[in-house]
Order: C-alpha cells, then sequence, then structure tokens
C-alpha cells in the first residue's frame, strides 16, 4: 500500500502542476486579470506558489489519495478529489471575496469549480496509473 501511495502521489502531484501551469497561463491573460487584475501582483512569490503545491500535494495525498489506494472504485477518488479541490479552493476564495474589496464572485466559483475539478483528475489519474506500475 505505501509504495502504491508514493508513486500515486508523485504522478498526481506532476499532472496537477502540468495541468495548473498550463491553466494558469492562459486563464491569467485572459481571466483573472480582467476581473481581478487591480489586485494580482505583476509577478508571483515563487516561494510561496512552491510551498502552495508541496503543501496542497500532501493534503491531497493524506486526504484522497491514500483512502481510496485500497478501494476498487475510481469514482470514490474523483468525488473525494472534487470535495477536497472545492473544499480548499472555496476556503481561499470565499476568504478573499468576504475580505477583499473587488474579489470577483465569478473568479470565486470558476476557481472553485477548477480547484475540484483538478484535484478530481489529478488524484484519480494518479491512483490508476500507480495501480497498474505497482500491480496493486
Amino acid at each position: 500500500m505505501l509504495k502504491c501511495l508514493i508513486v500515486a502521489t508523485l504522478i498526481a502531484s506532476i499532472i496537477f502542476l502540468i495541468i495548473d501551469v498550463i491553466w494558469l497561463s492562459f486563464a491569467t491573460k485572459t481571466f483573472y486579470r480582467p476581473l481581478i487584475g487591480n489586485l494580482l501582483s505583476d509577478k508571483p512569490v515563487m516561494w510561496a506558489a512552491a510551498l502552495f503545491y508541496i503543501l496542497y500535494v500532501f493534503g491531497m495525498s493524506l486526504v484522497v489519495i491514500q483512502p481510496c489506494v485500497d478501494s476498487g472504485s475510481l469514482f470514490k477518488t474523483i468525488y473525494t478529489g472534487f470535495i477536497f479541490g472545492l473544499v480548499a479552493y472555496g476556503t481561499y476564495n470565499l476568504t478573499n471575496m468576504a475580505v477583499l474589496k473587488g474579489w470577483s464572485p465569478t473568479v470565486t466559483f470558476v476557481d472553485m469549480f477548477w480547484g475540484g475539478s483538478l484535484t478530481a483528475i489529478s488524484a484519480t489519474t494518479g491512483l490508476y496509473i500507480a495501480k497498474k506500475i505497482v500491480h496493486y
């Protein structure tokens, strides 16, 4: 189980990072900047971004992947991943909406759906591939 968990987490983290970087490279100019541009930095703080990815993948591993390793159901991983992402991204976005002037409700709900979908896809694909590699 541990080997499958580690492999699944590594694969899921790579998938998550690649898809998120692609999304952000397009969405920053066409989606985020028009809606919350006055709140965005010119350059991201890379250590904070790296720390987010490390912390998020750790949470995804413990809350989503690990409980689903022994499950034969991909639906459980999709569902759990979506809920975890929705809650995590919702915490960020709804807090921003509550305390920041000019935070967009559109950004809030699109980003929450994005976080849920990205987490579900990454965790499920990572676990599926890991089970094939590890023969679990």
